[in-house]
């Protein structure tokens, strides 16, 4: 009996990797679903195309998470839009409309606060987690020397701002949780069609960039934002 015992604990136990991919239809998500996937790692995703979820929905958030169970080791957070399907990204301060920017800072801002209220029960309390939000280097303030887009860029500075504070809570249970902001690059997706004259990565190159920074991130960095290539990006 000893002897099985003692065979027993030689035997190392791995735990498979486990994601979460949040908006894991869209060009972005399906890539980094699919980099995950390659690597062995066991992958949920949820979007709405497949799964009706709504990220601007409160009860279809939270209805959505509750089904699923963790703990993840990375979270990923790849919704989001650059204007609705009926309006494009503003030019100047007259072209700014009411609905127009409440729709794109419910889909940047709120949704992933959204998915992150509903988020701590799914990471682990004593492991080192990842969780990644999409951003983009036009919600940063101080970079900001072109102007326009105010709502794309509004959005996402909120985002930002969300993340930012959401980091510092987690954190106080979560020693080792790393919560960030990521901007993924310009990637070749319908969402960056209005990107012209930009030098685009593909969506395969941007999932592998990513999942590398944030595979070199330490607690030390918790609360910050990072581009692809894991080098700060100003606030």
């Amino acid at each position: 009996m000893f002897r099985a015992l003692s065979q027993v604990a030689k035997v190392k136990v791995t735990m498979k990797h486990r994601a979460l991919v949040i908006g894991a239809s869209g060009g972005i998500g399906s890539a980094l679903s699919s980099a995950l996937l390659a690597s062995g790692a066991m992958v949920t995703r949820l979007s709405r195309s497949a799964d009706g979820f709504d990220i601007t929905n409160p009860a279809s958030v939270e209805f959505a998470m509750s089904k699923i169970r963790g703990p993840f080791d990375t979270v990923l957070i790849a919704s989001g839009i650059l204007a609705p399907a009926s309006a494009r990204p503003e030019k100047a301060l007259a072209e700014i409309d009411v609905e127009n920017m409440a729709r794109v800072v419910a889909v940047n801002a709120i949704g992933p606060a959204l998915v992150l209220k509903n988020l701590p029960r799914l990471l682990p309390r004593d492991a080192r987690c990842v969780v990644g939000v999409l951003s983009a280097r036009v919600g940063s303030i101080s970079d900001n020397h072109l102007g326009g887009w105010y709502s794309y860029r509004a959005s996402k500075a909120a985002a930002n701002q969300i993340v930012r504070t959401a980091a510092i809570e987690i954190a106080r249970k979560r020693k080792q949780a790393i919560v960030v902001s990521l901007h993924p690059g310009t990637v070749d997706t319908s969402f960056s069609k209005a990107y012209t004259g930009h030098s685009k990565v593909a969506p395969t190159e941007a999932a592998a960039n990513l999942i590398s920074a944030l595979d070199q991130l330490s607690v030390t960095q918790n609360g910050g934002f990072f581009d692809w290539a894991g080098k700060p990006v100003p606030w």
